[in-house]
């Protein structure tokens, strides 16, 4: 047996049966697509950005001060004597210290070294 036809004898839209994928395309653009390349784009441009001094926050969560920028590299503080070469890409983060915590800690830092030497 056929299938049954149209009332009036036409075939239904072939738009109507595309609309529910069109849907989803739309909410996986908005939903997922967009932020993803919003977030790499804003990742971008902190990684160019990077200057001498920065303090950092590497992906493995290892904390620096940036001494040097090479093209494709950065040279981090990790300590006095420690010295360490990551990727650009390896950044996480750039940490912003306002005033009053550098400060704080400049005043920390120098109440340890004084009382060491007593």
């Amino acid at each position: 047996m056929a299938a049954p036809a149209a009332a009036d004898g036409s075939q239904p839209n072939p738009l109507m049966s595309l609309l529910p994928f069109i849907i989803i395309i739309g909410i996986f653009y908005f939903l997922i697509i967009r932020p993803q390349n919003k977030k790499r784009k804003e990742t971008e441009k902190m990684i160019s950005a990077l200057k001498k001094g920065d303090r950092i926050v590497t992906i493995g969560g290892l904390y620096g001060t940036i001494q040097s920028v090479k093209e494709t590299t950065v040279i981090l503080k990790a300590d006095d004597n420690v010295k360490l070469e990551f990727l650009r890409s390896a950044i996480s983060s750039v940490i912003t210290v306002s005033k009053e915590e550098e400060r704080k800690e400049l005043e920390e830092n120098m109440y340890n070294n004084n009382s060491g030497d007593s």
